[in-house]
């Protein structure tokens, strides 16, 4: 039998906070349904943890509100056109997410009858599924006892253990101790409990340690400031890399776009004509690359920033009376008429780049992180 004291660390205190206290979330199943025999749908589980991977609930709940309504179960969506669930995704970016989500829920289909893998080794074969979303599925989707660690854990474990070890080298020894704490009962709502947890009272800036579950064994609430937990390795400058968008508008209200390369960033995105810019290189700026001669008239610079790297680009439009040659034109480059741009897989920079063109394109811009 296991002893505890105030000042050792136990999953039921924050098991109980969590019963009174958890989100209601559309792709949650709550303590109440559980108890109302309501099983986790594994589906749900892995759409939500795909999409909230780096990005907010807020920004997700839509999205995956959308996505079920449209595919409501695995075996649809893998059955949906790329496009389609590109289309559906921009936005919420890191675009590669949409990627492997769809090569997912093939493998889900055409290898496993439609049917998730029940263990992490089994989730982590499928593609795109790496550590962190095999375990947190195995968990809330099927009760296995996995270690499950995302930013909110992050923060409530270095603080809990007052770990002074730099992130990202500080994970392996976080990810040690949230899996001698994840118990065996009641895993996947252990691993809820503490994504909860990091979001509404262990949050970044002042903490509101006096409600938390966890407060009598808090290494970083009795020996210093739970603020400076976890602790992170300085970050580096982000290189600032420069190009050119180039939006032609023909008289009856047609815009030309490109479908970008399927490996890279935005890969398969849709865009329009711009210059070879990348993460490591700049690409040209000037009218001399725009896609065909015209009268181009330049409308100013969009600055994003991407994870690595900053982008400046150069936008320049021009108003034509009719479609020009376009070198050898294909599936991958077509005009568009501008009322359907909500409609296509525009990634935010590309957003950003024909409203700086044509500011009235989009009604309800969005401003979310493109890779």
């Amino acid at each position: 039998m296991t002893i505890t004291t105030p000042d050792t660390p136990h999953a039921q205190p924050l098991l109980d906070w969590y019963d009174r206290h958890h989100r209601d979330l559309p792709w949650r199943v709550s303590p109440g349904m559980a108890a109302r025999g309501v099983k986790p749908d594994p589906y749900r589980v892995w759409l939500s943890e795909v999409m909230l991977q780096q990005t907010t609930v807020q920004a997700v709940k839509p999205y995956f509100e959308r996505f079920l309504e449209r595919w409501p179960e695995v075996i649809d969506l893998a059955a949906a056109e790329n496009d389609a669930v590109m289309a559906a995704w921009a936005g919420l970016g890191y675009y590669a997410r949409a990627r492997n989500l769809k090569k997912c829920a093939e493998a889900v289909a055409q290898e496993h009858g439609g049917v998730f893998p029940d263990s992490e080794a089994g989730l982590k074969a499928l593609p795109g599924i790496g550590d962190y979303t095999a375990a947190a599925v195995a968990a809330i989707a099927f009760n296995r006892q996995a270690a499950v660690m995302d930013g909110n854990v992050e923060r409530v474990i270095s603080r809990l253990y007052a770990i002074e070890t730099p992130l990202p080298a500080a994970k392996p020894l976080m990810k040690n101790k949230v899996a001698l704490l994840t118990p065996a009962g009641r895993p996947g709502d252990f691993a809820q409990a503490m994504m909860d947890l990091g979001a509404t009272i262990c949050t970044p800036k002042r903490p509101a340690c006096s409600l938390c579950p966890f407060r009598g064994a808090c290494q970083a609430l009795k020996l210093s400031d739970p603020e400076l937990f976890p602790v992170k390795a300085a970050k580096k400058e982000k290189p600032v890399r420069q190009g050119a968008a180039f939006v032609a508008v023909t008289a009856d209200g047609e815009i030309l776009l490109r479908r970008r390369a399927e490996s890279g960033l935005l890969g398969g995105m849709t865009e329009v004509p711009t210059t070879a810019w990348t993460a490591r290189i700049d690409g040209e700026t000037s009218v001399a690359a725009a896609p065909f001669d015209a009268a181009w008239q330049a409308c100013g610079t969009v600055i994003h920033v991407f994870t690595h790297f900053e982008l400046r680009l150069s936008i320049w439009r021009t108003a034509i009376a009719a479609k020009p040659q376009i070198g050898n034109a294909t599936n991958d480059e077509w005009w568009e008429p501008v009322t359907n741009l909500e409609a296509q897989a525009l990634p935010t920079i590309m957003k950003k780049a024909i409203a700086a063109a044509i500011p009235l394109a989009f009604k309800h811009p969005r401003h979310d992180h493109d890779d």
